[in-house]
């Protein structure tokens, strides 16, 4: 890796944290893929000459995730149903809880490319996760994951008596660029 050594921060100033939902189910055609943006979260991020040194953290307040856009669908999402769906993340499925993630290992993977293998903390629930992140040499970071709801002790959003689900992976992206501290 090429990237400098030190400390450095992301958080919504410089950077998106975002979860994109699919839907599963006998009428999912009415249900709508979501792209979900977290608002107040924070990341840090120890860059070490051995990419076996570096180590990432990253908080985020479940109470702030709020839904972009939703594609597909029998009608259009508009503010309120975004908002509904919101609360009802928050309410039900979340239920405010913490979303921590703190890296166990990162080895090279390539000359920009680690893979990094944590633990992240989603419902109350400790479950292990592992994901690819890019770091070239101008500090745009670009990471995604796959989050396995069931794996975290969660059960996925159901709506019409079972009829309409949230699928149970969702994908989880950070695009942006490290602040050095």
């Amino acid at each position: 890796m090429s990237i400098e050594p030190g400390a450095y921060r992301l958080g919504p100033e410089n950077a998106t944290l975002s979860v994109r939902t699919g839907r599963r189910g006998a009428i999912a055609k009415a249900g709508h893929d979501l792209l979900i943006e977290v608002g107040a979260w924070g990341a840090a991020v120890q860059i070490g000459a051995d990419p076996q040194a570096t180590v990432l953290e990253l908080t985020a307040d479940a109470k702030s995730l709020r839904v972009r856009e939703g594609s597909g669908g029998m009608k259009a999402l508009d503010e309120d149903d975004k908002a509904s769906i919101g609360q009802t993340i928050n309410d039900e499925v979340l239920k405010g809880t913490a979303i921590v993630f703190r890296s166990r290992s990162v080895e090279s993977s390539g000359e920009e490319k680690l893979n990094v293998k944590g633990d992240l903390e989603l419902a109350g629930t400790v479950s292990p996760i592992e994901f690819e992140m890019t770091v070239p040499d101008d500090g745009h970071l670009t990471a995604s994951a796959i989050v396995k709801q069931t794996a975290s002790g969660m059960k996925p959003y159901t709506a019409l008596f079972g009829t309409l689900k949230v699928a149970d992976e969702v994908k989880v992206f950070i695009d942006g660029r490290l602040t050095l501290v």
